[in-house]
């Protein structure tokens, strides 16, 4: 494994909780910040930090609504976000091949 194939992982996605956030909204058109923060064991502190920086990078969208006097937040992948998540998945794949000598 080369120093290039470790550069070329994104460190923005890297981090458990924000690759955690981009896999569920690969799939989903939309989460809610509690679906995110269950389904990614996060706190909510925890959880907005890093949703505001997938959100500062271009990654996702947030929006924030209210039902009533409540308030909701949903998050969705934007196209630059599932275009550097699928570039993140690939390296990871090709680090795995080379790993296991399928290159």
């Amino acid at each position: 494994m080369s120093r290039e194939e470790i550069k070329n992982i994104d460190p923005l996605i890297h981090a458990p909780v924000r690759l955690a956030v981009l896999s569920i909204l690969a799939a989903v058109q939309q989460a809610d910040f509690s679906y995110l923060k269950k389904t990614a064991d996060a706190t909510d502190g925890n959880l907005s930090r890093h949703l505001s920086k997938l959100e500062d990078a271009g990654y996702i969208s947030i929006k924030k609504t209210f039902e009533g006097k409540k308030p909701r937040t949903f998050c969705s992948i934007t196209k630059k976000g599932r275009e550097m998540f699928m570039a993140y998945l690939d390296n990871l794949q090709k680090i795995i091949d080379k790993q296991k000598g399928d290159v």
